[in-house]
């Protein structure tokens, strides 16, 4: 690493960048905590808050003055800004924690996996399983009743709490021993979505139900939702119906082999999200 001790972390204010933030802080390393709105953040006093948007590689580069690591999270569903922003945070930090999706269609893991370990500093890859916050897309059917509808009902995941994801980049961003690595991070337990579904009625006390939906149907049901970006409809019923064709998840221990801690099951998430299911 650089000399520099403060850490960068984009996307700041999204499921994984809270807890990362707030962990960081916590632990007193001093934090730029990047976000495209600013004056909306919220963050521990103390914190320093940047404007940059992943969009615009330049915002991010305006944002790397005196960091030495950097945390990045790939939200976009396309990855063709993703080369200019990693060879931004290049020129100047030392290090960088990635953390990549399955939902960027044009940049699979492999092609991530290699930019991010080829530009010449400290990196560390975090690849994980399916985030256990994507089951906020039933809260809407949950809150209107004792059903949830969707397609594949016996694809089995291992859903991760973002709290873990946050966790495990900590220790890379902070530590040594994770410069080169491509960490594979599952949840304890593996899971059908008809499972999932009947874990969160049964850690909030009500008696759901999963009704299968043909793909079709599903994918009438997610252009109807609002809060569902239409453009990522057929990437997400194409990514189940491949994954129910390939072999179930294996299950890993890297959360506990990095942090310490066994990742946290499913029924925990559900205990931290309950309010946002009634």
């Amino acid at each position: 690493m650089t000399d520099d001790t403060k850490i960068l972390v984009l996307a700041a204010t999204g499921n994984v960048g809270r807890h990362l933030v707030t962990g960081l802080h916590a632990a007193g390393h001093a934090v730029r905590a990047v976000t495209r709105d600013p004056g909306r953040a919220r963050v521990p006093a103390g914190v320093e808050v940047a404007r940059g948007d992943l969009a615009d590689p330049g915002s991010v580069e305006a944002c790397l003055a005196g960091v030495g690591a950097v945390f990045l999270l790939w939200p976009l569903h396309t990855g063709d800004r993703l080369p200019a922003v990693l060879e931004a945070i290049a020129r100047r930090a030392g290090r960088v924690v990635f953390l990549g999706t399955g939902g960027v269609p044009d940049l699979p893991f492999e092609k991530q996996d290699a930019l991010v370990h080829g530009l010449g500093i400290e990196s560390t890859v975090l690849r994980p399983t399916t985030f256990a916050v994507n089951l906020l897309w039933w809260a809407g059917q949950i809150r209107a009743g004792d059903t949830v509808e969707g397609a594949y009902g016996q694809l089995p995941m291992s859903l991760i709490h973002e709290a873990d994801l946050a966790a495990v980049a900590a220790r890379a961003l902070t530590s040594p021993g994770h410069d080169g690595a491509t960490y594979t991070l599952t949840g304890p337990e593996v899971l059908t979505q008809a499972e999932q579904v009947r874990v969160i009625g049964e850690t909030l006390g009500r008696p759901l139900r999963w009704r299968e939906l043909t793909r079709e149907q599903a994918y009438r049901r997610l252009l109807a939702d609002d809060s569902f970006p239409d453009s990522f409809a057929d990437v997400l019923l194409d990514g189940y119906a491949a994954m129910l064709a390939g072999p179930p998840p294996t299950l890993t221990t890297t959360v506990e082999d990095v942090t310490g801690s066994p990742a946290r099951p499913l029924r925990r998430w559900v205990a931290d999200h309950a309010a946002e299911f009634v």
